[in-house]
């Protein structure tokens, strides 16, 4: 029995403000999927070039950031600071580039297009959305293009416009949130919910990670290291989970061989789509497994 999906984990999404040497430190030593240098919301004005010179100077001194995947987020291009953004990180060796505020596929197609003016790679790309207008064109703004690799939303920018009251259960926010999902996969883009801005009770933040898994989100966006663990564990498969995915792998290829397309479980059909999520979830389970955590924590011990 093999997989054959190749499966990039981004179950967390380290905010890391690119003004602060020490987070920027800190974030080699943290158990992200991705690190998401940020040179928008929380880098001050006064501090944007401060950033821009500290990140140049962090990833030539040393691109190791172990397992995570290097992301940048630039300031929007319609912005004073967003192309000295660009021109910042031209020549630095990342994996992505995250484009604050798409809400139109022609927004996203000139960002595209001056990053490729400034860039001799076809970085991949990733983008928030955090506005009504955002959410209302994210059919057509995950199909523009293929460079576009994940879809992360900011969700305290959206809740603000739709002047809803942030609850616990965010139940004004679950349309918005299942129309982006549906868009990113009918795509098939990775899509990321936003962070849990209350760092103190762990109940809230477990809850939170948990009701994104159960949406259908591939991770969650977190904006301290305090919470990685919790998010980590809950996009991580379990053991039970495993066990099905490879009893549905068996019993469908047993089905295959005796000449039929459907396989039972314990007195339940299981359909050949069946197989893709249950491929999904090994590949996510040893990849995460091969980096040294498991579904305690997100540790091996």
């Amino acid at each position: 029995m093999e997989t054959t999906i190749n499966y990039r984990p981004r179950r967390t999404m380290l905010y890391v403000p690119t003004h602060v040497e020490r987070y920027m430190d800190k974030a080699r030593t943290l158990d992200a999927d991705s690190i998401v240098f940020d040179f928008q919301e929380s880098v001050p004005p006064e501090q944007k070039e401060i950033g821009r010179q500290l990140l140049r100077q962090k990833l030539s001194e040393s691109g190791d950031y172990q397992h995570s995947e290097v992301v940048v987020r630039v300031n929007s291009l319609e912005s004073e600071w967003g192309d000295d953004d660009l021109k910042a990180i031209a020549d630095l060796s990342i994996d992505a580039i995250m484009l604050p505020r798409i809400e139109s596929v022609e927004q996203l197609n000139k960002a595209i297009n001056r990053i490729d003016e400034l860039r001799d790679d076809t970085v991949a790309i990733m983008i928030n959305i955090e506005s009504p207008l955002g959410v209302l064109h994210s059919e057509k703004i995950c199909g523009a293009s293929d460079r576009v690799v994940a879809v992360v939303m900011g969700t305290t920018d959206l809740s603000n416009e739709l002047k809803i009251n942030q609850t616990k259960d965010r139940l004004g926010l679950l349309t918005s949130l299942s129309l982006v999902i549906l868009a990113a996969r009918a795509h098939k883009k990775c899509v990321i919910d936003g962070p849990h801005f209350d760092l103190k009770s762990v109940e809230d933040c477990e809850f939170s990670c948990r009701q994104a898994r159960d949406l259908g989100f591939d991770g969650k966006a977190v904006v301290h290291p305090i919470q990685l663990d919790y998010t980590n564990d809950a996009f991580t498969p379990k053991q039970v989970d495993i066990a099905r995915a490879k009893a549905i792998i068996e019993a469908i290829e047993q089905a295959n061989k005796e000449g039929r397309n459907v396989a039972v479980i314990d007195g339940r059909l299981i359909e050949p789509s069946l197989r893709e999520w249950a491929e999904r979830v090994i590949s996510l389970y040893n990849t995460v497994k091969a980096i040294g955590q498991n579904e305690l924590l997100g540790v091996v011990r």
